[in-house]
C-alpha cells in the first residue's frame, strides 16, 4: 500500500516527543506538510530539528502555543487557520490514588485531555467540511475500555474522548471528513518510563522494569512488551489517507492485544 499525503497539511497537537513526535515522522514521511507543536517556542523548534536530522526532506513547522488556554490556541490557529488531519494528541497522564485525586485535577485532566481536543475540532471541522475532505483523529488509550486503579480520571479522560469522535464523527457525516479514535496500548516513551518506575523497583535496569511492569501491571499484553511509539505513528498514517475514507466513527486498536475484547 502506498499512503501518499502530499499536499495534505497536518497538525499533532503535543508533538515534541513521544508519540505525538513519532505520528509527526510518519505523516511527513509520507508527504504531508506537518505542523508540530508544543508549549514551549523553544522546545518545539528543537523538536523539528530533531525531526529534519531524522528526514532532511520532511516538510515541518514549529507550532507553538498552550491550547488547554484559550490564549495559546488563538495563538496556533493564527498560525495555522486551516489544516486537512488534525491528530489531537497532547493529554497528561500520571498515578493518583482515587481517593486523593481533588477536583482541580479531575477538572485538570478534562480540560486538557478532552476539552483541548474539542476546541480543536470546533475550529478545524468546519473547514474540512467545507472542502469535501478531512481527517479527524483523537488519541485515546487502552485506560478509556480497562480503567486503571491507579488514575481513574486519566482513564476517564480516555473514555470521553472515544464518545467525543463518535459524536463529531456524526456531525461530520456525509462530509468526505473522517474522525476516529486511536487506543494506544501501553506504549515505550519517555514519560512511561518515568510512569513505569513509580511502580516497580528503580534500581531495576530498564529491561527488567519493563518486563516487571508489563507482568505485574499489563498481565492482559498479548505481545508482553510496551508499544514502540512508531507503531501508534502507523494506525495514525494510515487512518490519514484516502484509504482509510470507509472508516469513521471508530475506535481502532494499537494495544498489544491488552483490551480482553472483540470490539473496544
Amino acid at each position: 500500500m502506498r499512503i501518499d499525503l502530499a499536499g495534505r497539511t497536518a497538525l499533532v497537537t503535543g508533538s515534541t516527543q513521544g508519540i505525538g513526535a513519532a505520528i509527526a515522522a510518519g505523516l511527513a514521511a509520507s508527504g504531508a506538510r506537518v505542523a508540530v507543536n508544543g508549549r514551549d517556542g523553544r522546545r518545539t523548534e528543537e523538536a523539528v530539528e530533531r525531526l529534519r536530522a531524522s528526514d532532511p526532506d520532511a516538510d515541518l513547522v514549529a507550532v507553538a502555543g498552550d491550547l488547554s488556554s484559550d490564549e495559546g490556541a488563538a495563538r496556533v490557529l493564527d498560525a495555522l487557520p486551516d489544516v486537512d488531519i488534525l491528530v489531537n494528541n497532547l493529554g497528561v497522564f500520571g498515578a493518583r490514588p482515587a481517593m486523593e485525586i481533588s477536583d482541580e485535577e479531575w477538572r485538570r485532566y478534562f480540560e486538557v485531555n478532552v476539552l483541548t481536543a474539542v476546541r480543536m475540532i470546533r475550529a478545524y471541522l468546519p473547514g474540512m467540511t467545507a472542502r469535501g475532505w478531512g481527517r479527524v483523529q483523537n488519541i485515546a488509550s487502552d485506560s478509556a475500555v480497562v480503567i486503571p486503579a491507579e488514575m481513574i480520571h486519566y482513564g476517564m479522560s480516555k473514555t470521553a474522548l472515544l464518545s467525543v469522535s463518535r459524536g463529531f464523527a456524526k456531525e461530520a457525516a456525509g462530509t468526505g471528513v473522517t474522525v476516529n479514535s486511536v487506543i494506544a496500548g501501553p506504549t515505550h516513551t519517555g514519560g512511561v518510563e518515568d510512569f513505569v518506575y513509580e511502580l516497580v523497583d528503580k534500581g531495576l535496569p530498564w529491561d527488567e522494569a519493563q518486563r516487571a511492569f508489563m507482568r505485574e501491571h499489563r498481565p492482559q499484553s498479548l505481545i508482553q512488551r510496551l508499544i514502540e511509539p512508531e507503531e501508534i505513528a502507523n494506525m495514525v498514517v494510515y487512518l490519514s489517507s484516502d484509504q482509510a475514507s470507509a472508516t469513521t466513527g471508530g475506535a481502532l486498536r494499537v494495544d498489544g492485544g491488552y483490551v480482553d475484547a472483540i470490539l473496544p
